[in-house]
């Protein structure tokens, strides 16, 4: 999904439970076992591991702001501490390539962003979508890129369309790429006549996705591993409605004054992608579709 600016679930599991047996963040028991284990071990690569700045590596680890309500990006596991995911190993990986270890710190999105300019974290891993009004804050560092998915009720028993969801009650979350495209979206409803799309954005997605399996929303829109990944964990009680669109790349994000650390980060994310690690990640995420090449590795900066 992609992240249109910067999200710790708040929906405890005993009530997503109750609500619909599934979800995201909730560390049911297909959530836990393997999926909680590392996909590979990554050894420290001393070339790259040279690249990182020394007041990032004087403890050999760095601190990390994450939203874990995101599966299967970022998420927790079953017992409630440990954050997992697609976006935790990768990233993990990556810090193994430097000779560092990850200090992995639930946040609420909008809070990450902030956080990392502040210095309170040496930097974000929640699926932040790239764009220019991050650039002019942050360093980013892309590794991944996800289109716009729309989820219904299984079955459609409310006849959503993607171009025509007017008057209906539509769930995102708070901050993300796709709440301005449904408030666009909505405008059209209104200037043809039609009733606006109550667009529900809420901080954590588990929550957005609980309420479309209870029917209090008609849809809900995200990131297309966070829609697959809902459906498959829905129990049959959603489905992927249309096609993805839209192409973001995400980023992690690191201090405007960290180039050297971005550096050192994306070489080692492209080390990542050329030794196979990247590839078994998101296979076992079931994310391939969203995978780019070493060359495609970028800090990405407002000034560049």
């Amino acid at each position: 999904m992609p992240r249109q600016f910067t999200r710790f679930a708040t929906a405890s599991c005993a009530v997503l439970v109750t609500a619909a047996t599934v979800l995201a963040g909730c560390g049911s028991s297909s959530q836990s076992g393997s999926a909680a284990k590392p996909t590979v071990t990554t050894k420290a690569d001393s070339k790259l591991a040279a690249m990182v700045p020394a007041e990032i590596k004087s403890d050999k680890k760095i601190r990390v702001g994450t939203d874990a309500s995101y599966a299967p990006n970022e998420f927790m596991d079953a017992d409630g501490k440990t954050v997992i995911g697609m976006d935790v190993e990768l990233y993990d990986a990556i810090a193994a390539k430097l000779g560092l270890r990850v200090d992995w710190v639930p946040s609420e999105f909008g809070n990450i962003l902030p956080a990392v300019q502040s210095g309170k974290y040496e930097a974000g891993v929640s699926s932040f979508t790239i764009n220019p009004e991050r650039t002019k804050q942050v360093l980013m560092i892309s590794y991944f890129n996800s289109p716009i998915q729309w989820v219904t009720e299984k079955g459609n028993p409310k006849k959503v369309g993607i171009d025509n969801a007017c008057g209906l009650q539509v769930g995102v979350q708070k901050d993300t790429v796709e709440v301005p495209d449904l408030e666009a979206r909505s405008k059209k409803c209104v200037a043809a006549g039609k009733p606006k799309i109550g667009v529900q954005a809420l901080p954590g997605q588990d929550t957005v996705t609980s309420n479309v399996v209870t029917g209090k929303y008609d849809a809900m829109t995200a990131d297309l591993p966070i829609a697959v990944y809902a459906v498959r964990q829905s129990q049959g009680k959603l489905a992927l409605l249309g096609e993805p669109y839209g192409q973001a790349p995400y980023g992690f994000i690191v201090g405007r004054d960290q180039k050297k650390f971005a550096d050192a980060l994306a070489a080692a994310t492209k080390a990542i992608i050329e030794d196979g690690t990247y590839a078994k990640i998101l296979k076992k995420w079931g994310n391939q579709k969203g995978a780019i090449t070493a060359d495609q590795v970028k800090v990405e900066s407002a000034s560049s």
